[in-house]
């Protein structure tokens, strides 16, 4: 399918030729018929993204900040690497769009095949031929309505809530400062409720349309607007004034007070330099508030992903609720959208379009949309232009053959890079969830294909090992294909994210005649710091005493790692990481845990981010682990220190290690953080070929996440919790 794409690293805009995005589980998929280009926004998009990398830090200095805090911890190169892949990363343009629904998902009960829907929101109603839309962001267009209308429903209700945050009554004064697309659906709404409208714009085409849509009060004229106001309010002011316009100084603010009644509502939708005078806020007492997008739901993962409706009792106008009524106004024709039309293209035009958009060069545009054939056929597998004509042999057979499903920062940054370098492999296949993202990682990495569809890896005999980046939700199934079909996986941890799937797991694995190499990411036992440590503890003769501190950082309990069908938790998610390191360095497994987490409001601290465990080996040693989001994130991230034999090993951030013995120090050190990638990478490729056996087993995987779920149990009951004896890996 063709879909517009921007580089957010150059700005270059261009239509691409992806792979056809899947349907998901509370998605549709939908055959777009129109999109609506939003002028505003994309074209402060394009600009951020063709500013120099110095322009885009002064854009945004705390990201910098954050960067030479990382930098510091973890090295320059690394900080580097993760920088530019994020700079490096596909924009979908387009945010709202209608069309036709071609597959529903399993729980997208309320949809149909055959269903005319008008889709919104960043990332999903994108310029491009199909979209795949979670449900709590579409809706079905009424009959009334036709799709070029129904295109416009993000501008709409983006509209739409700034007059609700506007929180006025019927047959209030209001004044709007701006007559682009948002402002001349403002005040058509504005009308349809029963408010009486005042409005500005300096373009005299702008304020001719809204003189043609049935307007009076309208000016192009600064001076003009405080006597008109004052007019139509007789005196007392305007009950309102919402920014429909882009600005970068505090004029339009200044000038908003200057409009308002005692206790009146400034509300910000557009853009605008805010620095009010205190003062003249004060002497009026006014409210000035930034309307958030298209209402309730917008921005909220729950909401918007994973299609968690908020209920009506609680708030009546969500983002979804709010399309409903944008649709009912145009189908009851309250508003019309159809004057603000100015301009239609094909989407096989957009390159031109947005050439033109960029340099100015349309025409007074307002309402500008790119409609569809309905030809392009559903695929999603495609191959990646330029590599089959360079490798014109195709497959190599003394190569091996990998695909990957998911490509997200650490892949982009870290693993892929390292696997282009790997001269005795192919990149056969890449698979991602968006095309948009899927072409541009297959083409800079160099694979002979893209896919949408994981089945597209599985089912291909060319491919011969798989490196699964995917979600945490999606391990346990990548797990279960790579058993099925018995090709080699590498699979970034956790293995699974709960003790159900863990028992699946095991199940499966007794089932299987033969078991392929599943080989787990946990990269700190394959550091040269750890290899280094094993040597210094080869000898030891007694128990040991370890301590291992992890100062994680802060992440929101609303983030993705913390969600039940995402992420589950930062100790499933991450806290494997160092329990496989733990056990590597005492070199016997865990067989009982204690731990305690700390009690505070789960907000500010996510409890389960802190928490303290104590461990009791099968060979007799003890360990303790600190896991800490609380602490500063520029300071040392990681740090162990063992205690054995009248000797000390102390080891920080994988960039120092020390070994204490007779009053004498023995120094490792490396010139940046070795974490261990390149080594796992290269272990888990000659396992592939059978050149070396994996290790740790699966098994061994499995009894790492007993411990995981052992940590929960422990910190949820407050008791021990012993484990089954394990079998026993180094």
């Amino acid at each position: 399918m063709k879909q517009v794409i921007q580089s957010y690293k150059t700005g270059e805009v261009a239509l691409r030729e992806v792979p056809v995005p899947r349907c998901g589980t509370k998605r549709v998929l939908v055959r777009n018929t129109h999109s609506l280009i939003s002028l505003g926004t994309e074209r402060s998009t394009i600009e951020l993204g063709r500013k120099s990398l110095l322009g885009k830090a002064a854009s945004r200095p705390d990201l910098v900040r954050r960067a030479w805090d990382k930098a510091k911890k973890e090295g320059l190169l690394k900080t580097w690497q993760e920088a530019m892949g994020r700079l490096d990363t596909p924009t979908a343009l387009g945010y709202s769009s209608a069309g036709t629904v071609e597959e529903s998902g399993i729980a997208a009960t309320e949809f149909s095949p055959g269903d005319r829907v008008a889709c919104v929101g960043q990332g999903f109603a994108s310029h491009a031929e199909f979209v795949s839309v979670p449900v709590n962001l579409a809706c079905r267009i009424p009959n009334e309505v036709q799709d070029d209308e129904a295109a416009f429903g993000m501008l709409g209700i983006i509209a739409l809530h700034g007059i609700r945050s506007a929180q006025l009554t019927f047959g209030s004064r209001v004044v709007v400062l701006g007559l682009g697309l948002l402002g001349l659906l403002t005040i058509q709404m504005l009308r349809a409720y029963g408010c009486e409208v005042i409005a500005l714009d300096p373009a005299v085409d702008k304020a001719s349309l809204a003189r043609s849509l049935g307007f009076k009060h309208i000016t192009s004229h600064t001076d003009e607007l405080s006597s008109l106001c004052d007019a139509q309010t007789s005196g007392y002011g305007a009950d309102a004034v919402i920014i429909t316009a882009a600005s970068k100084d505090r004029s339009l603010v200044d000038q908003s007070i200057q409009l308002c009644r005692s206790k009146g509502r400034i509300v910000v939708v557009g853009t605008a330099d805010i620095h009010p005078d205190r003062n003249e806020l004060w002497l009026k007492e006014i409210e000035l508030v930034v309307s958030r997008a298209a209402g309730p739901g917008s921005l909220d993962p729950v909401y918007e992903v994973d299609g968690v409706d908020l209920p009506i009792g609680e708030v009546r106008w969500t983002e979804k609720r709010n399309l409903q009524e944008f649709l009912r106004l145009i189908a009851d024709k309250r508003i019309d959208v159809k004057p603000l039309i100015t301009h239609r293209y094909n989407i096989e035009q957009a390159g031109e379009v947005y050439a033109q958009f960029v340099a100015g060069q349309l025409v007074q545009p307002i309402g500008v949309l790119l409609t569809y054939p309905n030809s392009a056929a559903i695929i999603r597998s495609l191959p990646v232009p330029g590599q089959h004509t360079v490798q014109t042999a195709g497959v190599n057979t003394d190569r091996l053959q990998l695909g990957v499903i998911g490509a997200g920062l650490f892949g982009k940054a870290l693993l892929l890079p390292a696997l282009e370098k790997q001269k005795d492999v192919q990149l056969h296949t890449l698979v991602t969830g968006s095309g948009s993202s899927v072409e541009h990682s297959a083409r800079k990495f160099g694979f002979l294909n893209q896919a949408t569809d994981a089945n597209t890896v599985w089912q291909n005999n060319d491919v011969q090992a798989v490196i699964g980046l995917t979600p945490h939700s999606q391990h346990a199934e990548l797990v279960k294909s790579a058993i099925q079909s018995g090709k080699a996986l590498f699979l970034e941890k956790p293995i699974c994210i709960d003790v159900d799937e863990l028992a699946e797991l095991r199940e499966l694995t007794a089932q299987a005649r033969s078991l392929p190499v599943i080989f787990v990411g946990h990269n700190r036992r394959y550091s040269p710091h750890t290899a280094q440590i094993q040597k210094w503890l080869s000898a030891r003769q007694g128990p040991l005493v370890m301590q291992m501190r992890v100062n994680t950082g802060f992440i929101p309990g609303s983030h993705w790692v913390h969600s039940d069908d995402e992420g589950r938790s930062r100790i499933v998610g991450e806290a494997s990481h160092f329990i496989d390191l733990i056990q590597c360095l005492v070199g016997a497994p865990i067989i009982r845990i204690s731990a305690e987490r700390v009690s505070g409001n789960n907000t500010t601290s996510v409890n389960n981010d802190n928490f303290a465990a104590s461990f009791k080996f099968a060979d007799g040693s003890v360990g303790s682990l600190i896991y800490s989001a609380s602490g500063d994130k520029a300071y040392s991230r990681e740090m162990f220190e063992l205690f054995f034999d009248g000797q000390t090993i102390v080891s920080r951030d994988f960039r120092v290690s020390e070994l204490h013995k007779g009053g004498k120090e023995i120094v490792f050190k490396t010139s940046a953080q070795e974490m261990g990638y390149t080594q796992e990478l290269a272990h888990f490729l000659a396992a592939a070929r059978g050149n070396e056996v994996v290790t740790p087993n699966l098994l061994a995987q499995f009894d790492t996440m007993d411990v995981i779920f052992g940590i929960e149990r422990a910190l949820a009951t407050a008791t021990t919790q012993p484990l089954l004896q394990p079998a026993y890996y180094s």
